[in-house]
Formats: C-alpha cells, sequence, structure tokens
C-alpha cells in the first residue's frame, strides 16, 4: 500500500517534468550567456582593454544569428503542456526565425556601430554591452514567445536596458531627459498591458495563446465586457513599442537624446519587437474579437501614418538635431505603413502578415544603413543637421550613394525596388481586404514623404556652401562603420535585386492554419 501510495504521489510530478529543445533556444540562450560573460569579464579586463569586449558582443550576436540555420526547418517547439502538446511557450517557427533573424542581424550591426561610440564618448564599455545584449535576447525571445506571460516578459527584458541605454551618455541633459521620458511612459503602457492580460486570464483561465483563442470563441455572457476590456488594454503595450498614433510621442526626443547606434537599435529592434507582439496577440489569439482590433488598428495605422509623415515634412535643414528628427518621425510614418496588414487580417485572414514582415525586412535594412551614415558624419558634424550633408558626394562619394539608396527605398522609388515591391504589397494587402479607404491614405502619404525624402537626398550631391581647401580630405572613417554601411547597403541591393527572397513570405501565410 506504501509502494502504490508512493507511486502515486510521483506520478503527478513525474507527468509536470518538461523536455528542453536547447537547439530551438539556443540563440536567445547565447545572446544572454554572452551578455553574462561580457558583464563579468568587465570586473576583471584593464581600461585599455575594454575594446575587447565589443568585439566579443558583436561575435556572440554573429553565432547567435548563425544558430538560427539549423532551425530553418520552422518545426521546433518546446516548454509545452503536458496535458496539452499542442500549447507551448516557445515556438521556433517560420515566423519566429524570421523576425529572430532581423532583430539579431540587426543587433549584430548595432553593435559593429557601437564599437566606435563606445571609445569615443567614454561611455562604460561593460554596462553598455551587457544592456545591448540583454535588450536584443529579450527581442529575440518575444516572436517565439506563445503565451501572454512569456511575451510581456520578453517585451521588459528588450525594452528596460534599452531605457538605460538611451541615458548612456552620462552628464548629457538630452540624454538623461530622454531616458527618463522613454522610461515613464513604456511603464505605464506595460501596466496597462498587464492589466489587459490579467482581464484576459479571468475570462478564459490560460495564457497559453492557442487556449486562449479558443475559449475566447464561447465566453459566458457575464465575461464578454471583461474579455473585451482585456483585448483592449493587452494591445496598448505593444502599440506604445511601435510608435502608433497617441503612443509615439517619446519618439523625437528619445532619438535625439539617445547615442546614434543606440537610435537606429530602437527605430528597428524596438519596432520588430511592437509588431511581433501585436501579430501574435491579435492574429493567434484574439481572432475572436477582431471585429473590436480590426477597425482600431486601422485608425491607428492612418493617424500614424498621417502624422508622423506631415512631422517630418516640417523639420528645417538648419535646426540642430533635424537629421534625427527627420529620422524619428520617418519611423513614425513607417509604422503606420506597417499596420496596415495587420489590421487587413481581421478582415481577410492571417496571410496578410507576410506584408507587414516582408516590410519589415526591407525597413530594418535601409534604416539601419541611414543611421550607419550618420554616424560617420557624425564624426565631424556633431549638430546632426540635414544641411551637414550637403555636398556629401563631393567628401564621401560612396557614403553618399549608399545614404541615397536608403532613402529611395524608403521612398519607395527605383532603383531601390524592394521598398516599392514591399509597398505595393501593403497596398495591396488594404485593398484585398475591403480597406480602400485605407490604400487611398496610405497613397496619399507616400506622395507626401516623396518630399521630405527627395529633398535630402537632392542634398547630398550638391554644391558645398563652403568649397575645402584642397589640402584637406575627409578623415578616414572607422572600418566598423564601413561595414556596418556596406553590410546595410548590400542587403539593401540584393532585396532589390531580387526582392521575391522577401516577398515570397506577403504570399502566403507565415503561421499554420
Amino acid at each position: 500500500m506504501t509502494a502504490l501510495s508512493a507511486a502515486a504521489a510521483t506520478e503527478p510530478t513525474a507527468s509536470l517534468v518538461q523536455s528542453v529543445d536547447w537547439l530551438a533556444i539556443a540563440p536567445v540562450v547565447v545572446t544572454a550567456t554572452v551578455a553574462l560573460a561580457v558583464l563579468v569579464a568587465d570586473l576583471f579586463v584593464p581600461e585599455r582593454r575594454k575594446p575587447l569586449l565589443g568585439w566579443i558582443s558583436v561575435a556572440g550576436l554573429a553565432a547567435a544569428t548563425a544558430l538560427l540555420l539549423p532551425l530553418r526547418a520552422g518545426d521546433r517547439s518546446t516548454f509545452c503542456l503536458t496535458g496539452d502538446p499542442a500549447a507551448c511557450s516557445y515556438v521556433a517557427d517560420h515566423f519566429a526565425l524570421v523576425v529572430q533573424f532581423l532583430v539579431l542581424g540587426g543587433a549584430l550591426v548595432t553593435a559593429l556601430l557601437s564599437v566606435t561610440a563606445v571609445r569615443d564618448t567614454r561611455m562604460p564599455a561593460g554596462e553598455y554591452w551587457f544592456l545591448l545584449l540583454s535588450s536584443a535576447a529579450g527581442a529575440a525571445l518575444l516572436p517565439a514567445s506563445r503565451d501572454l506571460a512569456t511575451l510581456i516578459v520578453a517585451l521588459e527584458v528588450a525594452s528596460l536596458p534599452a531605457f538605460a541605454l538611451v541615458g548612456m551618455r552620462r552628464g548629457d541633459r538630452l540624454s538623461s531627459e530622454a531616458a527618463l521620458k522613454f522610461f515613464l511612459s513604456s511603464v505605464t503602457a506595460t501596466a496597462v498591458s498587464l492589466l489587459g492580460v490579467s482581464f484576459v486570464y479571468a475570462a478564459t483561465g490560460s495564457l497559453h495563446l492557442t487556449q486562449v483563442a479558443d475559449r475566447l470563441e464561447d465566453v459566458p455572457g457575464q465575461l464578454d465586457t471583461l474579455a473585451m476590456a482585456g483585448v483592449a488594454l493587452t494591445l496598448v503595450g505593444f502599440a506604445f513599442k511601435t510608435a502608433a498614433v497617441p503612443f509615439h510621442f517619446w519618439v523625437p526626443d528619445t532619438y535625439v537624446g539617445a547615442p546614434l547606434p543606440v537610435a537606429g537599435y530602437l527605430s528597428v529592434i524596438g519596432k520588430a519587437v511592437g509588431f511581433t507582439g501585436l501579430i501574435l496577440v491579435t492574429v493567434i489569439a484574439f481572432p475572436a474579437y477582431s471585429d473590436i482590433w480590426g477597425p482600431a488598428l486601422a485608425v491607428l495605422a492612418a493617424l500614424t501614418m498621417t502624422l508622423g509623415n506631415a512631422a517630418a515634412l516640417r523639420q528645417s535643414a538648419d535646426r540642430p538635431n533635424s537629421a534625427v528628427r527627420l529620422l524619428a518621425w520617418s519611423s513614425v510614418g513607417q509604422a503606420g505603413y506597417l499596420l496596415v496588414p495587420i489590421a487587413a487580417a481581421a478582415y481577410s485572414g492571417r496571410d496578410q502578415i507576410g506584408s507587414t514582415v516582408a516590410y519589415a525586412l526591407m525597413y530594418a535594412a535601409v534604416n539601419l544603413g541611414a543611421f550607419a551614415v550618420a554616424a560617420l558624419v557624425a564624426r565631424t558634424k556633431p549638430l546632426h543637421r540635414i544641411s551637414d550633408y550637403r555636398g556629401l558626394y563631393a567628401e564621401r562619394p560612396l557614403a553618399a550613394l549608399s545614404l541615397a539608396f536608403f532613402l529611395l527605398c524608403l521612398a519607395g522609388l527605383p532603383p531601390g525596388l524592394i521598398g516599392l515591391f514591399a509597398k505595393v504589397t501593403v497596398f495591396r494587402s488594404a485593398v484585398d481586404a475591403g480597406l480602400g479607404w485605407l490604400a487611398v491614405v496610405m497613397a496619399v502619404n507616400v506622395v507626401i514623404a516623396l518630399y521630405y525624402y527627395l529633398r535630402w537626398t537632392a542634398l547630398l550631391f550638391r554644391t558645398p556652401e563652403t568649397a575645402q581647401a584642397p589640402a584637406t580630405a575627409p578623415a578616414k572613417a572607422p572600418w566598423p562603420v564601413t561595414v556596418a554601411i556596406a553590410v546595410t547597403a548590400a542587403a539593401a541591393l540584393v532585396l532589390s535585386g531580387a526582392p521575391q527572397l522577401v516577398l515570397r513570405f506577403a504570399s502566403g501565410s507565415l503561421f499554420p492554419q
């Protein structure tokens, strides 16, 4: 009897033991492990050898990115419920892998830009690299998360180090102010999201996205209002990270106050985190309430692209930090375009999500490239004015041509074909979903954006206002910055030459039906 009792007591415990697929979680684990290794190594590495920490971080991010290759089949999952093997907390499907490639690749380019920036601005190396890698680990975890708790944890792991990175320039008033504004607004949005998650859990009794979706299909009448409120509030935190109107107010000041590599990181990886979270909670967890989030996201998309482009249009070329502010407001406008396919998914199914992924990959490559060129120009012209780029072709021809190509991609003009095709797929998703009014708003905004992108592009090839002396020559660009520009330019060129590499995602769903 005693043996039977012991067996009965141990059987439930044994059923809770879960196997861990270490290969599936390897990209996230490697990034987090290197972050801890850099933080500990900082205690023992002498000051003159601190740049070594940066190269360890670069190598770690490269290794984490390479570990995505063995997962390319997209058929792995782990941390699954023993009672319901289909409900897993971590799923390495094609959607997760594509976004993880975007995140880790973007973090790798940011690290290359940071190697020189950390040394020149005398930022604390150990803290900087630990924070950057920790944020990248959280951002890489989020697309594979398939329960609301893991989603929120991943969102905060990606966000909390970013606050400190923005304020890393000690003694700089703008940097401290930007970090405080970013922190306060983000914490408020997270608190609202946590309240929404608690409402959803109270209405469904589960946090796993697939189970939440099933149980929201048949919510008892007395819990319907609670469920609707939970759905709406949960979206707030992710809408904040995407810089969707009216959650956009932190963007310009934060980008201006942050070191340029960090601003580029936030513009790409920060947005990838927000859009990934939005896609997961809307398309997988909340399809039953698509009549609520669909129209809401469509309106947010229209407001976001309109306000972002209108504000970018008003930037004065001679104003300090105008170049960074234009890129900041441009990123808000681009966020509006990225929201369109997610809103369309509420009307015509999750196949539309591929358009957002395709556009995000294009945007990541060219926007990081634009920030890389801005970091190069800032070495000699630290005011970050648009007018500082006048005559850049005469001084640095390759950098000017690269920036012109990036701006044309963002505008959607040849030879930046990937930008054009990405906009066409987003436009088509709105039309296919019956959102003709949103397609018209997008077309108008694309025309508005053409003006400020082409104005900046034309400035690159104009005659400098003050001719340089023949003996002067531009300072040699640091090779990590040059590599960052070359990598992003090569990616944009390859995608423009073979856009089907990305746009094939727009023709079919990245999620299993």
